[in-house]
């Protein structure tokens, strides 16, 4: 007698996110999406998205590697807003095909067949630990409608240890339901790429940077703690006054901190504190490599993935000393208090005199990035997929 063979998956992912340059839930789902669609191949693969571009859905496609691919198909699914996407677009794809799990982010769709399993990817509760940081409506939102995604899904995702305990604290999930799958840095933060003094100096052009800096990369929102950054920064100048502080980020986007102006000039950092905008994501690990130190001050966070690209760069890295970056930073980054000015105007100025301590967190960061990979947490996902 023959065993009958298991049937394969139809796995959707919820891609709406890629190509929309809202930096660290993109980041995440690129890479993850990318590593599982090398790794499974045996299962069918659903890509939805709000995208109706056919040029933009065929660059997705080569981007992700998987144009051509049998088992993945990428599924335009679109709608006005992301309300009407929930409630009526995409309940209205699963019910008319044979979805056995649905991956997605935050939110459920309204309703959900019997047959179709959730796992609901929660990058962070910041949302939570800091809602003043939120407008109203986002608030009113997600109070809503989590409480629903993590009592309905079957598995819930998220990064650290920290986000899962954060889970449980605020919304009594059983710790058993959460599964953490740790970020990690793509392929472009980690190629071998040789030293290039034409083409730093052609990004020193094109972004404004200056021959000495302090780099941060990530959002502008308040929870990040950059006008405090910036107050740090105004005392480091007295002592190093050839530094500049290199913010990357979207200074414009509608959650961006709106203190960033005053605290500059009340500090008198006009032309001190550099903004290049959003960079084109090649162009990144290279700007990275030139920092002089990297730092990332910032009150809240579900993971981190900025600690793993400077230090893969071999740059030393400061940070808040919150649990979350401990986690993730291990030993090869150097802490301070993230409301204490004194202590990160001190760490700063520690990391740019002491040679000896800049180059053990260098080669401590370098060890430390190869702890986290897309492809062990893409099998970290797969066997999560194969359980539903």
């Amino acid at each position: 007698m023959t065993q009958s063979r298991t049937p394969e998956k139809t796995i959707a992912i919820d891609i709406r996110l890629l190509g929309k340059k809202r930096t660290g839930d993109e980041t995440v789902f690129f890479h993850l999406t990318k590593a599982i669609l090398k790794l499974d191949t045996a299962s069918q693969y659903r890509l939805l998205t709000d995208e109706p571009d056919p040029t933009k859905i065929q660059a997705l496609a080569a981007r992700l590697e998987c144009a051509g691919q049998k088992n993945v198909a990428i599924v335009p699914l679109s709608a006005q807003n992301r309300f009407i996407w929930n409630l009526w677009t995409l309940p209205r794809y699963l019910f008319r095909n044979r979805i056995d799990v649905l991956h997605t982010q935050y939110i459920l769709p309204l309703c959900i067949p019997k047959r179709t399993k959730i796992a609901v990817h929660i990058h962070d509760v910041s949302f939570r630990a800091y809602p003043a940081f939120i407008g109203w409506s986002d608030r009113l939102f997600l109070a809503l409608l989590i409480p629903r995604s993590l009592r309905q899904a079957a598995i819930i995702i998220t990064p650290s240890q920290f986000t899962k305990d954060e889970i449980v604290r605020y919304y009594g999930t059983r710790a058993e339901k959460i599964i953490v799958i740790p970020n990690a840095v793509g392929e472009d933060f980690l190629a071998d790429v040789p030293e290039d003094a034409a083409r730093d100096r052609g990004l020193r052009e094109k972004y404004h940077l200056p021959e000495r800096f302090v780099l941060y990369v990530g959002t502008l929102q308040p929870r990040k703690n950059i006008p405090f950054l910036i107050e740090a920064f105004s005392r480091l100048k007295r002592q190093v006054p050839e530094m500049k502080l290199v913010l990357v980020g979207n200074r414009t986007a509608h959650n961006a901190d709106r203190r960033l102006d005053e605290v500059i000039a009340r500090t008198q950092m006009e032309g001190e504190v550099i903004f290049p905008g959003f960079v084109d994501q090649a162009d990144l690990p290279h700007i990275v490599r030139l920092a002089e130190i990297f730092a990332f001050p910032s009150l809240y966070e579900g993971f981190g993935i900025p600690l793993l690209e400077a230090m893969s760069q071999g740059v030393a890295v400061a940070a808040s000393d919150i649990p979350c970056l401990r986690e993730v930073g291990g030993d090869a980054a150097a802490y301070f208090d993230p409301q204490s000015l004194d202590a990160c105007a001190e760490m700063l100025y520690t990391l740019f005199i002491d040679q000896k301590q800049k180059e053990t967190l260098v080669r401590r960061g370098q060890e430390r990035v190869r702890s986290f990979s897309w492809q062990a947490s893409a099998v970290l996902l797969h066997n999560e997929y194969n359980k539903l």
